[in-house]
């Protein structure tokens, strides 16, 4: 298995919402609205295994001082390989110096985050208005 990362937007949609349901993430149900949002964000990067999309994650950003992480998914049958690390890394590069990154953690993921380097944001609380149910 060779794994590439890519920063390019031209993924095709479906298997956009392959991905997303394989993690049974409740953006899959907004096709239109997720593409949309992933393919206009700040920075994309995506993970592949040959032609399959395996991994995929972006950035909102003002582009001088803040970034905001809203979404790194990997395939379940690919997780535990290096491929979110892998993401990860490219945002860092593009991101590493800026003054603020921030994102949002649960269940597993505060794990995986912590190892990549982030930690609590002092006595802060996540808050949100939500419209899914996986959380």
């Amino acid at each position: 298995m060779t794994i590439t990362i890519s920063d390019r937007r031209d993924i095709d949609l479906e298997k956009i919402i392959d991905l997303y349901k394989a993690n049974k993430w409740s953006s899959a149900d907004k096709p239109t609205e997720l593409y949309n949002a992933l393919t206009n964000s700040h920075s994309l990067f995506s993970a592949w295994d040959n032609d399959k999309l395996v991994g995929i994650g972006n950035a909102i950003s003002d582009g001088h001082l803040v970034v905001y992480y809203p979404h790194l998914l990997v395939h379940p049958y690919y997780q535990g390989k290096g491929i979110g690390q892998m993401i990860m890394e490219k945002m860092q590069e593009k991101y590493g110096h800026f003054h603020m990154q921030m994102l949002t953690a649960d269940g597993k993921a505060i794990d995986f985050y912590q190892k990549v380097g982030f930690t609590r944001a002092g006595q802060t609380e996540p808050m949100w208005i939500y419209k899914g149910e996986e959380h």
